[in-house]
This record gives structure tokens, C-alpha cells and sequence, in this order.
């Protein structure tokens, strides 16, 4: 089995972060889904088992020893580790959706939203660190000329406008 490649760097706070929020959240989902479930409406139900298995894929993901007596959940934790951070936050964000969808409430929207929560920090993450102070100046200072002469009037000479 390959080892993960590494991450992009991001900072370690918010790598934590993602997976606390991952971890607790599922958890947090996990025990929502079953009381989204008790109820009587049918599709409320099946907005439960989603939440349910939305979270268990989170946890075992994020946190694998959470899940020790499933045998695949090592492998499996290991895969989603070799992804890149903007995978994960796609699916994270995409399973965190039918259920507030299916049966909009409390506990479906807290539950799922921390789910999206953390696909959201992963997209963070895919983003990077910012800049250093030098290179945003240099951006915001680079001229790229005007379009033609009559913007290059109007922007050298404001009060232009008026004449023409």
C-alpha cells in the first residue's frame, strides 16, 4: 500500500481543526440522525439513515479508531488521507446535503452543517497561504494598461468625462 503523499501546507491549526470538527461533528451527527429518525414522517426517516451514514463515513475517515472493529476502516482512512484536500471537501460538502434537503429541522441542519463545516475547512485548506506583504503589492501595483485611448482619457483625466 502507498504511503499518503503530502499536503499542501496549511496551518496546523487548521488541519486540527478540520478534523476535530470532522470527528466531533460526525459524532454529534451520528446521534442527531437517530433523533431525526423518531418520528412520522417516512422521509424525515430517511433523512436520518443519510445523516447516520453521512457520519460514519466522516468518522471513519477523520478518526479511525473510532471505528476499530470494522475491518476495512484502516485501508479506507489511509485512501482518503492520500487525497487532496479540495476531494475531500467536495464530498464532504455533497454528503452533508440530502439530509437538510430531504427533512429541513434543527437537527438535521446542526447535524449535517457541522459535517459541511469541515468540508468547508478542507476547501480552506486547498486554498493555501496567503501571500507575503511584498508580493500583494507588487500585484496590486502591476499595470496592465488601458484598452483603448478613450478609457486612457477618462481614467488619466476624470473631470474628462464632462467634455466628451
Amino acid at each position: 500500500m502507498a504511503t499518503p503523499q503530502p499536503q499542501n501546507e496549511a496551518p496546523w491549526w487548521m488541519k486540527y481543526g478540520a478534523r476535530g470538527v470532522g470527528c466531533g461533528g460526525g459524532i454529534i451527527a451520528m446521534g442527531l440522525g437517530v433523533f431525526t429518525c423518531v418520528t412520522f414522517s417516512p422521509i424525515c426517516v430517511v433523512a436520518g439513515i443519510w445523516q447516520m451514514l453521512a457520519a460514519f463515513i466522516v468518522i471513519s475517515a477523520e478518526a479511525p479508531c473510532c471505528c476499530m472493529f470494522v475491518d476495512f476502516v484502516q485501508q479506507y482512512s489511509m485512501w482518503v488521507e492520500g487525497r487532496p484536500h479540495w476531494q475531500k471537501a467536495v464530498f464532504y460538502i455533497v454528503i452533508a446535503l440530502p439530509a437538510v434537503i430531504l427533512c429541513p429541522g434543527l437537527s438535521t441542519i446542526f447535524g449535517s452543517g457541522l459535517i459541511f463545516l469541515s468540508g468547508v475547512l478542507y476547501g480552506l485548506m486547498t486554498l493555501g497561504k496567503k501571500g507575503s506583504r511584498e508580493d500583494m503589492i507588487a500585484a496590486a501595483q502591476q499595470n496592465t494598461g488601458p484598452v483603448n485611448s478613450q478609457s486612457a482619457i477618462l481614467v488619466d483625466d476624470p473631470e474628462a468625462w464632462r467634455s466628451t
